[in-house]
């Protein structure tokens, strides 16, 4: 009885190293790490996304649907000016639309001189100055800037030159010295299509752009 006792605990022994030599080995695998395709160690590691394919560069919704030709001026102002911003810039072109009506609306030539280059201040001031003389004022209202796009962007030399089409709806009424009505009406706004071109010298430090040029759109 001894006897078979003391083999029984022998093949138990046995069966138990042979175990423990399967499993200890097959945890000491499990624990080594698992080479990848992308681990530096490879033989040949593949060549980085970047170096496979350069991707496009980013094109802002606002040059969307413009000439090549314009998108070609717009980058190469971007280029020359790092702090030139599209849609900063067409932000910004709206709310000079605006300040430059209400001034020649109401004859702010302050303002007007501020905004504007000198032969567009010139033809400001002599239409202010015509209507003065007729004893003329403006009482308009700008109701809605529908739309704001580019038309024209260049950079020659220094100097950047964008052209913005603007479509918007204002409301015009002239009155005579007496304020009786001689035009238009407050309460029928009428589509108004301008282009305007604005200038920056790119090296100044000056942030500002100037009003070179008004067209009708």
């Amino acid at each position: 009885m001894i006897i078979e006792i003391v083999i029984l605990a022998m093949i138990a022994a046995f069966l138990g190293l042979r175990l423990y030599s399967v499993l200890g080995r097959r945890a000491e695998h499990e624990e080594e790490p698992i080479p990848t395709r992308f681990d530096a160690g490879d033989a040949h590691p593949p060549a980085p996304v970047a170096q496979l394919r350069t991707a496009a560069p980013a094109r802002p919704p606002e040059l969307e649907g413009v000439r090549p030709a314009v998108e070609q001026g717009v980058r190469a102002i971007a280029a020359a000016d790092r702090r030139f911003d599209i849609l900063g810039f067409l932000e910004g072109a709206k709310g000079a639309y605006a300040i430059v009506l209400e001034a020649f609306w109401s004859g702010d030539r302050e303002t007007l001189r501020e905004l504007c280059d000198d032969d567009v201040y010139a033809s400001f001031d002599a239409a202010i100055s015509a209507r003065e003389e007729a004893g003329e004022t403006l009482d308009n209202r700008l109701v809605r800037i529908e739309e704001a796009k580019i038309d024209e962007a260049e950079l020659v030399g220094r100097t950047a030159r964008i052209a913005v089409r603007f479509v918007a709806d204002i409301a015009a009424v002239t009155r005579d010295k007496d304020g009786h009505v001689l035009a238009g009406s407050l309460d029928d706004a009428v589509e108004s299509r301008d282009v305007w071109t604005f200038k920056r010298d790119v090296r100044a430090s000056d942030p500002h752009w100037l009003l070179d040029e008004t067209d009708e759109g």
